[in-house]
């Protein structure tokens, strides 16, 4: 079986100077490898189909067969690396944080320990019958965060 780390290793070479970065590298057992790769404009077939090429170079099918997929991370799949984050911010998103609270609201800032989502919240006015709503900033840690993921609008 192939290392996962070889493989995302090289494939960090491969897209060393674009925009790219990888998502998430998958070798299962009976040596399917899954390369899913991102950036702020996508992933193009042709880049796709480059670095497949360039893989096969790089690690021969002899002495061990495998079956390679190399593609972009799906507009609906749950985000994994800090990148996805960035690329998104200005986008509504839906975050399930550990402590299962469901939140929606617009990306606005993301890095390495947290991100901040811009959301609509139900404030009590003293005074007023009720609720009033409100548009809030709350930033969440990175660890504290399940699964996040794109809305998509049409």
């Amino acid at each position: 079986m192939l290392d996962r780390n070889a493989i995302l290793d090289f494939v960090s070479r491969q897209i060393e100077g674009t925009d790219l970065f990888p998502v998430d590298v998958t070798v299962s057992p009976d040596n399917v490898i899954v390369v899913e790769l991102d950036g702020p404009a996508g992933v193009d077939i042709d880049t796709c189909v480059n670095l497949s090429r360039a893989f096969e170079e790089e690690f021969p099918r002899e002495p061990e067969d495998y079956e390679l997929e190399v593609g972009g991370a799906g507009l609906t799949a749950p985000f994994k690396v800090l990148g996805q984050y960035l690329k998104n911010i200005g986008r509504e998103i839906e975050v399930l944080t550990a402590d299962s609270r469901k939140l929606k609201g617009t990306l606005t800032a993301a890095d390495a320990d947290a991100i901040t989502l811009r959301r609509e919240v139900k404030v009590k006015v003293e005074g007023k019958k009720k609720p009033v709503i409100e548009e809030q900033e709350e930033r969440i840690p990175m660890a504290d965060i399940r699964k996040a993921q794109l809305i998509l609008n049409f």
